[in-house]
């Protein structure tokens, strides 16, 4: 066996080294952790890597929204509401929340997806804050400012999520189930185009993609993972609000998104993990906590444009440099 083959690690083995040791540290540590606070903090974690894989598929399309949260509201209250309204169970009432939010996604990804840049980041802004708006404004049916209460736990098949070891077994195994989707949908063909297309879009039109229907195919496909978070969501903590759904969160996702590597599939993951329990550091001290937000940012854009994912690469490009 050769210096270089010794050293440095496969492509393969350097791709999952850390994803591999986060997925085992998320799934084995938590539930022998005796602090709920944890075990809810590991539960939010799992949550998040399900909208920020959504928030991957657009931006891996070659856009960024900044009303992603606007799309976890629409599935929770659509789901929240018609389970309340037709006695739906849980299945029945994710599966109208996520469809209703599909729906949605695929009617405004079709008009707003042709522009480019800040317009769009502009306009998804702008339908977040309506959403809110209108979820404010129909109290009567929503609860406006005071929300819905009283959210039951998620069901399935007569086995009852009602305890926080019990969520956050469901979570990983749907954080997990995204993550792997993601894997999969990137190393397939129409994965590989929806790459193109934000590497240059074209270059990609010029080659007969269709530019239009693989942006709004991601946004479709993102929007509705966000809501299946959102429902997840809801269900868990057991309330809803207009304000559970601001434009701060759509930042704090997109943060997730850049910290752990918006190109790479385990970015979110990554992301996610880091991020979800770091506030507790910064507990009492906000604006602290939004410093440390800001300076990570800037070092991450500058020094590592691949987020926390690529540190892999990384490593085994140095190995390889020392070995030859």
């Amino acid at each position: 066996m050769s210096a270089a083959n010794s050293v440095a690690m496969s492509p393969t083995r350097r791709r999952w080294l850390i994803p591999c040791l986060m997925v085992l540290l998320l799934a084995v540590a938590a539930p022998w952790v005796s602090s709920p606070f944890v075990l809810h903090l590991a539960v939010l974690t799992m949550l998040n890597i399900i909208i920020v894989n959504g928030l991957a598929l657009v931006s891996r399309s070659g856009q960024l929204s900044l009303g992603h949260a606007a799309f976890m509201a629409i599935g929770a209250y659509a789901a929240v509401l018609i389970g309340k309204l037709a006695g739906l169970s849980f299945l029945s009432s994710a599966a109208v929340g996520i469809a209703a939010t599909m729906l949605v996604a695929l009617i405004l990804g079709w008009i707003i997806l042709r522009l480019r840049g800040v317009y769009f980041v502009l306009v998804t802004f702008a339908f977040g804050e309506l959403v809110r708006l209108v979820l404010l404004d129909f109290s009567n049916l929503t609860g406006g400012a005071n929300g819905i209460t009283g959210i039951a736990p998620v069901e399935i098949l007569g086995f009852v999520f009602d305890t926080r070891s019990r969520v956050y077994g469901l979570t990983l195994v749907v954080a997990l189930a995204s993550t792997l989707f993601m894997h999969r949908l990137f190393q397939r063909p129409i994965g590989r185009a929806i790459d193109s297309v934000a590497d240059n879009p074209a270059l990609a039109e010029s080659t007969g993609l269709g530019v239009h229907r693989l942006q709004v195919f991601s946004f479709v496909l993102g929007c509705g993972l966000a809501a299946l978070g959102g429902i997840l969501q809801a269900h868990y903590i057991g309330y809803i609000s207009p304000e559970s759904y601001n434009s701060g969160i759509s930042i704090g996702l997109i943060v997730m998104l850049v910290i752990g590597g918006r190109s790479s599939t385990w970015g979110p993951l990554v992301g996610a993990a880091v991020l979800t329990p770091l506030p507790e550091l910064f507990r009492g001290a906000v604006q602290t906590q939004h410093i440390f937000y800001g300076a990570a940012l800037i070092l991450i854009l500058r020094f590592l444009p691949g987020g926390l994912a690529a540190i892999p690469r990384i490593i085994g490009k140095i190995g390889r440099k020392e070995a030859a």
